[in-house]
């Protein structure tokens, strides 16, 4: 039988185990999530972008001067959508996890203060 310091430190290690766990699936989850929306858009701009050569073959700007040139933009806006919406949830995701562990921080500092008193 544990006495009850050892269980609360199992119990710690058992969260900070599934706390890693979780951790480590969201990130594995969020590439996942990139690669395919990668792919997906790959895949659209092969059928947005009409066939032609550009004018200028070192000029990149100058294919937006083409009249069938919307497919580009369009999947440029759709990149820059995407990004920016993962990178909201991944700043939501970090602060969710900072909150988290204030409040775990602060739950530990009060039992330690109640032990001392």
């Amino acid at each position: 039988m544990y006495d009850t310091a050892r269980r609360v430190a199992l119990v710690k290690q058992r969260v900070r185990e599934n706390t890693r766990r979780r951790q480590r699936r969201e990130v594995i989850s969020l590439s996942a999530a990139c690669m395919l929306l990668f792919a997906v858009l790959m895949q659209a701009a092969g059928t947005v972008v009409g066939p032609g050569q550009p004018e200028a073959w070192g000029v990149f700007g100058a294919m937006l001067l083409r009249e069938d040139a919307g497919g580009y933009v369009l999947v440029g806006v759709v990149c820059f959508a995407a990004a920016a919406a993962i990178t909201a949830l991944c700043f939501r995701l970090r602060n969710r996890e900072k909150q988290k562990k204030g409040a775990a921080d602060k739950h530990a500092r009060h039992e330690q203060e109640e032990k001392s008193q």
